[in-house]
């Protein structure tokens, strides 16, 4: 402790650290792991996790491959050859003992629990046209979280000045997120974001700017992942409304849209039910932009007229389906599927019983405008086929139409 308490009068020296291709470790797969690996799997880190249990969406990023889980607690030699390492355990002694052995092999360590015995603090930052703003103000987060959001409004809006001072009101937002990339969420929305006391978020949703929130920002984790594990609507329901009474202001972080297949409206009329007033914050749709991405236009003269989006979570044979895929069939139009990745194959079948041409092209585009976006073409006779060999997951949009091949030799993302 003594040791600490020398070092203490020193200011922090700031560097910005290039981990691309390096190895980083993260022990914990709690709420700060949450929010601090999306960043690391930015900068290209190789990040091993090691924890006993995660949260959901941090078991995502292990099941899509972004990076390694190791399921067990801390051992002895497990920061060897890392450039990087994060403690963010809930056992302040094996926090220590990682602490410990990354002073002992030199690797700099940020330490969630206690910051003053970590070689490495994590500043309050945020991006804005390719310029990233790391702010340190030693033992006062909020101001950091406050001058850094100054200066990338600042960034944003050409005057580099912070907004002036006004009353703090509290509220609930549902907010529409966009497919994933975080500059394409509404300037609203973002400024809300970054008001919020508690920020209620989808796995979906814009997960970067987690790592933007000031560390008092409640997140509170309501991703829904295929087959896995999910937060029930009437649980994602009480917190809004938990929240709301004890008189924080809450974002409800959605990808998307909220009114288009995110049930945005049911958790509006739940609140209201409570006589809680929330606001809409309309989102970027992932059925237009996710094609757009691509290079895909939902619409083109002379090719189609109309395109129609439907959700395509239950197969056309479920007697719960409320779509009519003989009149669909029948469209000349561009037609978009959400959530129809994994019954694709059925749905082609349907379309084609129906009088839709084999031959109708198709493209599926995963995980739209993000760093990891791919697109694979198909027709309806053979995506149940290239599904399975691509090996095609959740999220995709799945564009069906003769736009498909509209798409130029050359876009830039």
């Amino acid at each position: 402790m003594a040791e600490h308490a020398e070092h203490a009068e020193y200011p922090a020296y700031p560097v910005g650290l290039r981990l691309a291709g390096r190895r980083v470790v993260v022990f914990g797969g709690g709420q700060v792991a949450q929010r601090r690996l999306p960043a690391l799997i930015a900068a290209g880190a190789r990040v091993t996790l090691v924890s006993p249990s995660a949260t959901p969406s941090v078991e995502a990023m292990a099941e899509a491959g972004e990076i390694t889980w190791v399921k067990r607690r801390y051992e002895e030699g497990d920061i060897a050859d890392a450039w990087y390492a994060l403690v963010a355990t809930s056992d302040p002694v094996a926090n220590a003992a990682a602490s410990a052995e990354a002073e002992r092999t030199k690797t700099w360590c940020v330490r969630s629990d206690d910051a003053e015995a970590a070689t490495a603090w994590t500043p309050a930052t945020g991006r804005s046209e390719g310029v990233t703003v790391a702010v340190l103000t030693g033992h006062d987060p909020r101001r950091s979280a406050a001058v850094r959001d100054a200066i990338v409004e600042g960034l944003r809006d050409g005057s580099i000045a912070a907004p002036a001072h006004r009353a703090r009101t509290n509220f609930v937002a549902l907010v529409g997120g966009g497919p994933g990339d975080p500059d394409l969420i509404t300037v609203r929305g973002r400024r809300l974001l970054a008001e919020a006391d508690v920020v209620i978020a989808d796995r979906l949703g814009p997960r970067d700017l987690l790592d933007e929130l000031p560390p008092h920002v409640e997140v509170i984790d309501a991703a829904k992942i295929p087959y896995g594990r999910f937060m029930a609507q009437e649980a994602i329901n009480n917190a809004l409304i938990e929240h709301a009474k004890a008189g924080r202001s809450v974002v409800r972080l959605k990808g998307g849209d909220p009114f288009v297949f995110g049930r945005g409206m049911e958790e509006a009329q739940a609140l209201a039910a409570e006589g809680i007033a929330c606001t809409v914050v309309p989102g970027i749709s992932s059925s237009i932009s996710v094609p757009g991405a691509a290079g895909i236009p939902v619409t083109h003269r002379g090719v189609a007229h109309e395109f129609t989006v439907v959700s395509g979570h239950v197969a056309p044979d479920d007697p719960r389906s409320l779509v009519d895929w003989a009149s669909l069939a029948k469209l000349t139009g561009t037609l978009v599927i959400l959530m129809g990745v994994d019954k694709i194959g059925k749905i082609a079948e349907a379309l084609i019983a129906h009088g839709k041409s084999p031959e109708t092209p198709l493209a599926l585009v995963q995980e739209g405008t993000t760093a990891t976006q791919r697109r694979v073409d198909a027709t309806l006779a053979t995506v149940a086929e290239r599904v399975k060999a691509e090996e095609v997951r959740p999220p995709a949009v799945i564009v069906i139409g003769e736009v498909v091949n509209e798409a130029p030799d050359k876009l830039t993302k």
